[in-house]
C-alpha cells in the first residue's frame, strides 16, 4: 500500500521485517516441539534460540541475496538462518517442514494480529457512531428515497442504522478472525509423513492459533473470508461517506465535513468546502472490494497446492488489511467530526417540502374517514401535484380541496410532526452494546 494510505503500525505488521521475524518464531518453536518429543537434541534446540537471528533490514538483503541464487524464497530464509545459527545445531531448521508450513502458519499469525487492529478500531467507529445517534435522535430531517422527499425521519436515526451495521461488520470479522487464527505443520501434502501431529499442536499452541487439516496450504477459503469482512466494513463506511456527501451538497447543506483551519476547498474557487473525506472513502472502498475477488479466485488451486495463490496474496494481504484500517480510522473521525446543519434540515423538511411529507398521513386520514384506497390515493395525489406546480403549501391545497372531508383538529394532527417521529427512540434501544 502507498505510504499515503498505511497507517504505520499495520504497516509494519506486513514489512519483510516482520514477515522473516515470524517465520524464523515458526521454524524455531518447531525445533522446539521436535526436542520435546526426542527428534532434536533439547541442547541443540537452545543453541538455537539463543543465537536467533535480528531481523532487520541486513538480514532481509541478506535473503534478498541469497534469492537471487536460489530462486526461491523460502529456501534462501532457511538459508540464511542456518548460517546465522551456525552447525551442526541448524541443520535442524526446517526439519520435516515444507514452505507453506512455515509461510501459511506465518501468513496466519500476522493476519490475526492484523484482524485484531481492524477489530478494536471498528468497535470504535461503531462506538462513534452510537454516540451522535444518541446525541442527534431528536433532531428532525426529511428521509429520502429514489433521492426525493419520503417521510420525516431523525439524524440520531441514520448515525444509529450506520452503528448497527458496523457492529454486523464486527461480527463478521471476529468469525473471519478466528477462521483465520490456525496453522498446519503436516508436511508436503498435510499428511504428517514426516513430522508428528504433536509437534503441528504444540507449535499451534504457542502460537496462539488452532491447528487445522490441510493439504499443502492452508485452505483459501479462510483468508477470502477475512477479505470478505473487510470489504463488507469498507462498504459500510462507503454507505456512511456517500450519505455525507448526499447531505453535504450545495442544494441540501444539511452536513459537512469537519474543515480546519488553514484548509482548502478548491484550489480556484475559495467559497468551497468539497467532501473529500467521504469521496477518498467511497473510492477506496471500490479497492477494497478488488481484493476480495483476487481471493476468491485463490481459492481453487491445483490438486494439493500449486502456487498462484502466492503472487497475488503478497499484493492483496497487506494492502487490504492496511487500507481497512486507514479507511476505518478515517470513517470514525468524520462521525465524530461531522458538522450538522439541523436548521437548514428543518428547513428543508417544512418549507423544502411544502409539507407533501404528510401526504402519507392525510391518505390514512381520508380511508378511516370512510374513503376507498384508490379514491383517497388519487385525491392525495391530485392535491400534490397542485402543490408542486403552483408552488403552494400542501396543507392549504388540501384544506382548500371540495374532494377532503376532514376537520381541522384532524388536519392539525395530520400534520403533526412529533407525531410521525413519536417512536424515534426506540431504535436506540437495538445499540445493545452502550453502556
Amino acid at each position: 500500500m502507498i505510504p499515503r494510505y498505511a497507517p504505520a503500525d499495520v504497516a509494519a505488521l506486513f514489512s519483510d521485517e516482520a514477515r522473516f521475524d515470524a517465520m524464523l518464531e515458526v521454524e524455531l518453536v518447531a525445533a522446539e516441539a521436535l526436542a520435546e518429543h526426542g527428534v532434536v537434541p533439547r541442547a541443540d534446540a537452545a543453541a538455537m534460540r539463543a543465537r536467533r537471528p535480528v531481523v532487520d533490514a541486513a538480514f532481509v538483503e541478506a535473503v534478498a541475496r541469497r534469492e537471487a541464487i536460489t530462486n526461491h524464497d523460502t529456501a534462501a530464509f532457511v538459508d540464511v538462518v542456518q548460517d546465522a545459527i551456525g552447525m551442526p545445531e541448524g541443520a535442524w531448521l526446517h526439519y520435516g517442514l515444507t514452505s507453506s508450513d512455515v509461510v501459511d502458519t506465518a501468513t496466519c499469525v500476522t493476519l490475526t494480529r492484523a484482524m485484531d487492529v481492524v477489530l478494536a478500531d471498528a468497535t470504535k467507529l461503531r462506538d462513534a457512531l452510537s454516540a451522535r445517534a444518541v446525541e442527534t435522535i431528536d433532531l428532525p430531517i426529511v428521509g429520502r428515497t429514489h433521492g426525493m422527499h419520503a417521510e420525516p425521519t431523525t439524524y440520531g436515526a441514520k448515525f444509529a442504522l450506520f452503528a448497527l451495521q458496523v457492529e454486523r461488520d464486527l461480527a463478521r470479522a471476529r468469525k473471519a478472525r478466528e477462521g483465520i487464527a490456525v496453522g498446519k505443520l503436516s508436511g508436503a501434502v498435510g499428511t504428517f509423513s514426516n513430522v508428528d501431529p504433536e509437534v503441528e499442536s504444540y507449535v499451534c499452541a504457542r502460537l496462539g492459533l488452532t491447528p487445522v487439516p490441510a493439504t499443502q496450504v492452508i485452505a483459501r477459503d479462510r483468508h477470502a473470508e477475512v477479505l470478505y469482512a473487510c470489504a463488507a466494513l469498507g462498504t459500510t463506511i462507503e454507505q456512511f461517506a456517500l450519505e455525507v456527501r448526499h447531505l453535504a451538497r450545495s442544494e441540501v447543506g444539511e452536513a459537512e465535513e469537519p474543515f480546519t483551519p488553514g484548509q482548502k476547498g478548491s484550489s480556484a474557487m475559495p467559497h468551497k468546502r468539497n467532501p473529500v473525506l467521504s469521496e477518498r472513502l467511497c473510492g477506496l472502498s471500490r479497492v477494497l472490494r478488488g481484493y476480495l475477488v483476487s481471493g476468491l479466485e485463490d481459492v481453487a488451486l491445483w490438486h494439493e497446492r500449486d502456487i498462484s495463490h502466492s503472487s497475488v496474496e503478497r499484493v492483496i494481504f497487506p494492502d487490504a488489511l492496511t487500507l481497512t484500517v486507514y479507511m476505518t480510522r478515517k470513517a470514525t473521525g468524520l462521525a465524530s467530526g461531522l458538522v450538522l446543519h439541523p436548521e437548514r434540515a428543518l428547513a428543508n423538511l417544512t418549507e423544502g417540502s411544502r409539507g407533501l411529507v404528510f401526504s402519507q398521513s392525510v391518505l390514512l386520514a381520508l380511508v378511516d374517514a370512510g374513503y376507498s384506497r384508490d379514491d383517497a390515493y388519487r385525491v392525495v395525489q391530485s392535491a400534490a401535484r397542485v402543490a408542486i406546480e403552483e408552488q403552494r403549501n400542501f396543507r392549504e391545497v388540501v384544506v382548500s380541496s371540495s374532494d377532503v372531508r376532514l376537520s381541522s383538529d384532524e388536519l392539525d394532527q395530520i400534520f403533526d410532526l412529533d407525531r410521525l417521529l413519536r417512536h424515534r427512540h426506540r431504535i436506540l434501544d437495538a445499540l445493545t452494546w452502550r453502556a
